[in-house]
């Protein structure tokens, strides 16, 4: 497994490491024994760098992750998030970047986590309501205290990004980045190369579209949340896939899956990304495990910048209710 640095910090984490969200919730039935089991088999194969969140579950994959790190913690490169609340019932209750609850949401993931410091906390939003500059402040108040290593953001703005810096280190900034979602190629790679940060690319597949393996909307689970995700409605649907048969197409040509050329392309936009997808199986884990030793030319980059093109996208990343609950 390859590894890259995090940013400026001298922390070396796999180059793809594990996004946990779906062993918990949002992509259909889920099953823990086999959750431990993944999550252990991708530290067997190098994979370090595990994204997880208080707010999966809701509060349930932070302790499957305890429950697979134990004695195997040395292993493994923990980053979470706080900023979503939640209720036991799955509710959501806005975001809250306020110190007093930073610190209270800390102390319960670690210990959920059963650990005794996390490697990477992000604040998962922005709360609008309150500056960033007071919830970095609070967030570095854990790492003095030895609770957390590293400070990140997931979704912020550039000129957030800046003011956060400012207080204190930012050392990763998570947002979506695909074949079909390129925009932070806009703004947000650059200023992550400027400002020595590193660059988190969750839903690296799309959320599974760009594996080609989704032919038929009805072949989501009934509480698959994808259900609800414009992208995947109606004729958004096959017209996206149109462009997904095309990356197949090319794929093929370099005996590889689509998942693995997509991964390769986001991973071949520079060293200081990371990509995190997320997956249930262990042969989807190893097939995408390959697209670390997948080299792509300048030919196949082009080629399929050129069928999936800034935009292309049909319907927006997320519900219109639900962007508004994201502050996207």
């Amino acid at each position: 497994m390859q590894t890259r640095a995090l940013g400026n910090t001298g922390a070396m984490v796999s180059s793809l490491g594990l996004g946990c969200m779906g062993l918990s919730e949002f992509y259909g039935p889920t099953d823990d024994e086999s959750s431990i089991k993944l999550i252990q088999e991708a530290l067997a194969r190098g994979v370090n760098f595990l994204d997880s969140s208080d707010m999966y579950g809701p509060f349930a994959n932070e302790i499957l992750l305890g429950k697979a790190l134990v004695k195997r913690r040395s292993e493994a490169f923990v980053a979470t998030k706080f900023g979503f609340v939640r209720d036991e019932k799955g509710g959501w209750h806005g975001v809250n970047g306020r110190p007093n609850y930073i610190r209270a949401a800390c102390e319960a993931s670690l210990r959920r986590l059963k650990v005794d410091h996390i490697d990477l906390y992000y604040q998962e939003r922005v709360d609008p309501a309150v500056p960033i500059e007071e919830s970095v402040g609070a967030m570095a108040d854990l790492v003095r205290a030895g609770n957390v290593r590293f400070l990140g953001l997931s979704e912020a703005s550039p000129m957030t990004i800046r003011r956060a810096c400012r207080e204190h280190p930012i050392s990763a900034l998570q947002t979506e980045y695909s074949l079909w979602s390129r925009d932070p190629e806009l703004e947000l790679l650059t200023i992550c190369q400027e400002l020595g940060i590193g660059y988190v690319a969750y839903s690296p597949l799309g959320r599974g579209f760009l594996t080609g393996t989704i032919r038929e909307f009805q072949h989501l689970s009934t509480n698959d949340v994808r259900r609800e995700s414009p992208r995947f409605m109606g004729e958004n649907f096959n017209r996206n896939l149109d462009v997904v048969d095309q990356i197949i197409r090319i794929a093929q040509a370099r005996d590889a899956t689509a998942a693995q050329v997509a991964l390769a392309w986001v991973l071949a936009q520079g060293d200081h990304i990371i990509a995190i997808p997320g997956t249930t199986k262990l042969t989807r884990l190893e097939e995408n495990l390959e697209s670390t030793s997948l080299t792509l030319s300048a030919e196949d980059i082009e080629a399929l910048e050129a069928v999936a093109p800034i935009g292309f996208a049909m319907g927006e990343r997320y519900p219109v209710d639900r962007m508004q609950m994201l502050n996207l």
